[in-house]
């Protein structure tokens, strides 16, 4: 047999020597099949992903929403590891991977950006974030005023004031709605209360609202962020104490100026939309016209964003370069478009400022002068990275902007447009070739009407999630309403305020108020068509993040590639087509619970509401949840409802058996053998009552004690499934409910499905 001596004093085998053979073998093609994948996705990144930016942000962003999302610290301190672990691997191996570039800096950048995000979040949350008020608060109150916006459609005033809870002596700074009926008398004039201003007055201030319902709009998030402890309504006549040192604010005195001025100028129907332009204070519109905006998909036009920025800054950088361009000795010393853009940028934050610096505004005003500064620059004005850089700024700003519909409605429907219009088959369509005018201009007319039904497609699951309902023919009526607004309203407004120095603006007031009121006439006749509205149940995070991610692969990707984002987006609307109306809704105080009745002959289900309650609010949140359209119906009033005094009982029908739901009505004492045989015959009982032990219900029991922690509920019976408000919270810090460790189960024990039995 033969052997080989490898080293002194060792002998190897055969059979050792083969045993060798094969592991380094299986070594080597381990490598070699690495080196494949890894030579694989370098050319995908390669070919596809020509510009990381626009991923740096989307990394970025979703390290933000990665914060709010996940629950607990010890998750958020987890993430923020494990992306600092995988940034460190990716580094360690920086030299066997060195023949790959672009994988190596896509594994070492985008964990380290997610990090980076959710270390941003954090880190704000903990500086700016402001607890709550613990309970209702209800006195007499001194405080200084530190906003003041008019709603004069609601017959009211905003006021944001500095004040200090009596009790624990804590500084609060609180939302308050003042009547209109209390801002005149002999202690106060409306003119009297500005900002800073010195008011003593009477209020019942309550802590900020979580969600009515799962996926509901969230004001004690928005409070957190925004420092406000409480919000409530003043009672009675305020006193001012002080008036405001030095008077009003230079910058809000010219801003009400200019809204008592453009009333004047605009007819009482379209004078609202002219000063929420001007001004940005939207409280001058209507309820009628806001809602038919809102059902129309033009809401976007109410609020000073993009669209607005772009047709200030558009015409002074228009009328800028044309103007110096007459001045021949300026023209050949000076780089017109650098001047110009300047100009324009002065005039766009100015315009930022007299609107009221709303968040929205800065961040419309801080892309704007991005693109600016690449049209100063001599580069393409409107790009993915001009658009990431702008969404990384706001981000950096503003990080809890990432979970708004504000910030995502207005980057989507840019990065809709910019995407579009950079595609290989657009420039095509639109590049130079010979053909008569005619039929240029039909090439143009296509690519707006296409360009309209792309940001409607882009912006309808955002709208879907947010706020359960997206208008089906916005993108037709975008098409007439944006070009309007961007080519005569806005710029017609900018002349017009310019022509009255010399009293010369009333025909262009007169156009003004005449394509505003084309406007509202469009948004109320688009909102009164057969299915303008489409009704979903709340969206769940599952399919929100499927159009999200399959979204941003068909934007930021290139070639044959980004078709497949078109799968995502595709899973994503099955999901919502088979998403059901819950059969429960309660509200997180318990008084309020919608029961959705299905009917075999009735084509669509039907809303029954346990209080014929005259909050609007509180009905369209139930309504908007459930997905439903059409007038509430008073469950007591219901033939199907056994009702007394004291409770309603209610039997549902499953797919294969009924549940009866027991809810009640008064806070009457009831007693207690009554009680517990009217609980032991039913499947669910609500109350926003503390019920005793001895109610045990089939299934479970929603009372005060558990609704205080798990906030409002959304029960599918066909599916066993029961959703939370306190599910979306966590124990992040505007949440007041407090499950600790306990989990829903443990609050709410598992549905059994319909085929088990009741026991």
């Amino acid at each position: 047999m033969a052997i080989e001596v490898t080293r002194p004093g060792k002998i190897v085998g055969p059979d050792i020597m083969s045993g060798d053979a094969a592991l380094r073998g299986r070594q080597w093609n381990s490598e070699r099949n690495l080196s494949s994948a890894l030579a694989a996705i370098e050319g995908f990144l390669s070919q596809s992903c020509r510009d990381r930016v626009p991923w740096l942000s989307v990394a970025f962003g979703t390290g933000i929403a990665a914060w709010f999302a996940l629950p607990k610290p010890s998750q958020w301190a987890g993430l923020i590891a494990l992306c600092c672990a995988a940034s460190l691997a990716t580094r360690v191996c920086w030299r066997r991977c060195g023949a790959f570039q672009t994988v190596s800096q896509a594994f070492f950048w985008v964990p380290l950006t997610v990090a980076a995000g959710c270390v941003l979040i954090w880190g704000r949350s903990m500086m700016v974030g402001t607890p709550p008020i613990e309970r209702p608060l209800y006195g007499a109150f001194t405080g200084r005023v530190l906003a003041v916006e008019s709603q004069s459609a609601q017959s009211r005033r905003r006021l944001v004031v500095a004040t200090r809870d009596q009790a624990s002596g804590r500084a609060l700074k609180i939302r308050l709605n003042l009547p209109d009926e209390l801002s005149e008398g002999e202690s106060v004039r409306s003119a009297e209360i500005s900002e800073g201003s010195l008011i003593e007055f009477e209020a019942r201030i309550m802590p900020p609202a979580a969600p009515l319902l799962p996926g509901g709009y969230n004001f004690a998030r928005t409070a957190w962020f925004a420092g406000l402890a409480g919000s409530g309504t003043i009672l009675k006549p305020v006193t001012v104490l002080e008036p405001a040192e030095g008077g009003e604010a230079p910058l809000a005195r010219v801003r009400r100026r200019l809204a008592a001025h453009v009333r004047e100028q605009v007819d009482e129907r379209a004078n609202g939309i002219a000063v929420a332009l001007v001004t940005g204070d939207r409280g001058g519109i209507t309820a009628d016209d806001a809602q038919a905006m809102r059902d129309s998909g033009l809401a976007h036009l109410l609020a000073i964003s993009g669209l607005h920025e772009t047709a200030v800054i558009g015409l002074i950088y228009f009328l800028s370069v044309r103007t110096l361009a007459l001045w021949p000795a300026l023209a050949l010393r000076v780089r017109l478009p650098v001047l110009a853009s300047g100009l324009a940028a002065l005039g766009g934050i100015g315009y930022t400022l007299l609107t009221g610096a709303q968040v929205p505004t800065v961040r419309s005003c801080i892309a704007a002068l991005l693109v600016l500064g690449a049209l100063a620059l001599g580069r393409e004005a409107l790009s993915l990275r001009i658009l990431a850089v702008a969404a990384f700024a706001v981000m950096l700003l503003w990080p809890e902007a990432v979970v708004g519909p504000s910030f995502q409605m207005s980057f989507a429907a840019v990065l809709a447009i910019v995407a579009l219009s950079t595609s290989a088959p657009v420039r095509n369509f639109l590049g130079p070739r010979e053909e008569p005018a005619w039929m240029r201009g039909v090439r143009w007319f296509g690519m707006l009407m296409l360009t309209g039904l792309v940001i409607e497609l882009a912006l309808m699951p955002i709208a879907l999630f947010h706020f359960h309902k997206a208008g089906l023919y916005g993108s037709l009526a975008n098409l007439v309403a944006i070009p309007l607004t961007t080519f005569v309203i806005m710029p017609g407004v900018v002349l017009a305020l310019a022509a009255d120095i010399v009293s010369l603006g009333a025909p262009l007031w007169a156009v003004v108020g005449w394509t505003i009121n084309a406007v509202l006439g469009l948004a109320h006749w688009v909102s009164a068509q057969p299915g303008a509205v489409t009704l979903v149940p709340g969206m769940g995070e599952v399919a929100f993040t499927l159009f999200l991610a399959g979204g941003f692969w068909l934007a930021l990707l290139v070639g044959k590639a980004r078709l497949l984002g078109a799968l995502p987006c595709v899973a994503g609307s099955l999901v919502l087509y088979n998403q059901a109306p819950p059969d429960l809704l309660i509200a997180g105080d318990g008084r309020n619970v919608g029961v959705v009745e299905r009917t075999a002959g009735r084509d669509a289900p039907r809303l029954l509401l346990l209080r014929d309650t005259r909050s609007d609010y509180v009905r369209d949140n139930f309504q908007e949840n459930a997905g439903l359209r059409g007038e509430a119906i008073y469950l007591p009033d219901h033939p199907g409802a056994r009702c007394n005094a004291d409770f309603c009982s209610i039997t549902l029908q499953m797919r294969e058996r009924a549940a009866t739901v027991l809810l009640s009505r008064s806070r009457d004492i009831v007693p207690e053998r009554e009680l517990a045989a009217a609980c032991d015959r039913a499947d669910i009982v609500i109350s926003d009552r503390w019920l005793p032990r001895a109610c045990r219900p089939r299934w479970f029991k929603a009372d005060r004690g558990t609704l205080s922690q798990t906030g409002g509920l959304s029960v599918d019976l066909s599916r066993g499934a029961v959703r939370n408000v306190a599910q979306g919270q966590g124990m992040h810090g505007w949440w007041r409910g407090r499950t600790g460790e306990m989990s829903l189960q443990d609050l709410i024990p598992p549905m059994p499905s319909p085929s088990s039995p009741d026991r």
